[in-house]
């Protein structure tokens, strides 16, 4: 049970930045600041396609729309992402606490990455670009630094992950009327272009 506030930070991180949360990581563990990281997650070749992966996500996850695109590909991503980090951190003999451990991690990722997506999605409602690479760096600089915090001071950051996802949720739900019509919009285009291609009329814009 001594992992679980651990595992639910880093269940909170990968659904936001899952390749932070393996560069972190791995980076702790194989410049010997911490002993506690997993050797998977140290290897040259992780660490190399995670920071890729980290370089992308950063560019990506700053431009609107693009954000949301990225966010969709990845709700089946981050969670699987975070239960590897999540198993890796807890072991391998299969105890029921640390498949108590995979699951809380999993599910923590997912429900933190559709924060995410339904918060980028009512950023994208604004007129401007500087709202989303704002929020980006704070999502960014907010992973790397819980992480790193929770290696030292894990029941701590466990506290301030839950209370941080608390928040996302009821952001999430005070936007759901923005969020809303972001997707009738979308769902609308859709339609508009399914249409055009078939040679029908195009409704006008509501």
């Amino acid at each position: 049970m001594s992992v679980l506030p651990l595992v639910f930070t880093s269940g909170w991180a990968s659904g936001i930045n899952a390749y932070a949360v393996v560069l972190v990581f791995g980076l702790l563990g194989a410049t010997g600041v911490s002993e506690e990281v997993p050797a998977a997650l140290q290897r040259p070749d992780v660490l190399l396609v995670a920071g890729v992966l980290f370089l992308c996500e950063a560019v990506a996850d700053k431009v609107p729309y693009v954000d949301s695109v990225w966010d969709a590909v990845h709700t089946v991503i981050r969670p699987i992402a975070g239960g590897v980090v999540v198993a890796l951190l807890a072991g391998h003999d299969g105890s029921l606490p640390q498949l108590a451990a995979g699951a809380v991690g999993g599910s923590t990722a997912l429900v933190s990455h559709l924060v995410k997506a339904g918060t980028r999605i009512a950023v994208n409602t604004s007129p401007e670009p500087a709202s989303n690479i704002v929020v980006s760096v704070v999502e960014d600089l907010g992973v790397a630094g819980l992480v790193a915090f929770a290696v030292f001071h894990p029941v701590a950051a466990a506290i301030i992950a839950g209370a941080l996802l608390a928040a996302g949720i009821a952001v999430v739900v005070l936007l759901w009327s923005r969020i809303r019509r972001y997707l009738r919009r979308r769902r609308q285009r859709r339609e508009d272009k399914r249409l055009a291609a078939a040679g029908g009329a195009v409704p006008p814009a509501v």
